[in-house]
């Protein structure tokens, strides 16, 4: 996989090398079997498990970029961003001429199967409330709010935080054609009663890759949001769910620059956000 910086108002596009460069945009509209990972799907073509490379430029503020593959799955890595980080730092980030956008969250909007939900509320700035509920001693129940505000906190609060699943799971994956390089060099492996791997990164790194996830499925709008989205139980099909609803929702964003934004939006009762939460009857 290789990495290049695309013009400006590009977006995010794949390009499957092996099939004479075939293009497949990071856009909601290809969202297709979202089961365990989001993948895209165009014309029969697929890139696969692309939540947490999208996380990344999302976290890192990367709008425009190419990103060239030979295979259809985007490499898995250690399950976290940390290694995508390292190496788009290394390698280092063009600027363009054109202002940077953003999705500017101006009414709520709200997306829910049975128990699993999700939101996003206006916000000055981009966070993610995230709550799992597992019936597991090790997992439990876990909740975190992290305000997304420059690529540093993305790179020390998020980008570490590996995907996990539980051993007993393992068979019926492979079965399906699933995980089948899954390994402890690149999820956490949960047990009956103990997490396998040697350690966790984070005493909650469960929760925070579900903030990462979400990151990464929310990035299929092809913008950084400002806004705050508010996630109970969720997974990808919910995040894709609230996506797709959000862009059919005309009146409930704005696309603007960046520039415009460095004083709160000012809509109704955006003073409340700090605490809120998803309400139960919708």
């Amino acid at each position: 996989m290789a990495l290049t910086p695309a013009p400006d108002n590009t977006g995010i596009v794949f390009r499957r090398v092996d099939l004479n460069y075939y293009p497949i945009k990071a856009d909601i509209k290809y969202a297709s079997r979202l089961s365990y990972a989001t993948n895209l799907s165009r014309n029969g073509v697929s890139i696969a498990t692309t939540e947490h490379l999208l996380g990344t430029l999302i976290g890192l503020g990367i709008d425009n970029l190419y990103v060239d593959i030979d295979a259809e799955e985007v490499p898995i890595m250690d399950g976290s961003a940390s290694a995508f980080v390292y190496l788009i730092n290394e390698a280092g980030v063009r600027h363009g001429d054109a202002e940077k956008k953003v999705l500017n969250i101006v009414k709520p909007v709200h997306f829910a199967t049975g128990d699993r939900r999700v939101s996003v509320y206006p916000s000055e700035n981009y966070q993610i409330t995230y709550s799992i509920e597992f019936d597991h001693a090790v997992v439990g129940s876990q909740k975190k709010t992290i305000e997304i505000d420059d690529a540093e906190t993305f790179e020390n609060e998020v980008s570490g935080a590996r995907t996990f699943g539980f051993l007993k799971d393992v068979e019926m994956l492979r079965k399906n054609g699933l995980a089948l390089g899954g390994s402890l060099d690149n999820a956490i492996v949960i047990d009956t009663d103990r997490v396998l791997n040697s350690h966790l990164r984070f005493k909650d790194e469960f929760v925070r890759h579900k903030i990462l996830d979400v990151m990464g499925d929310m990035g299929l709008l092809g913008y950084t949001l400002r806004g705050h989205v508010v996630a109970h139980r969720a997974g990808h099909e919910i995040h894709a769910g609230l996506a797709k609803k959000l862009r059919e929702s005309e009146s409930a964003f704005e696309i603007v620059p960046l520039s415009t934004l460095v004083q709160p939006v000012g809509h109704e009762g955006l003073e409340a956000l700090a605490e809120v939460e998803v309400p139960s009857n919708y």
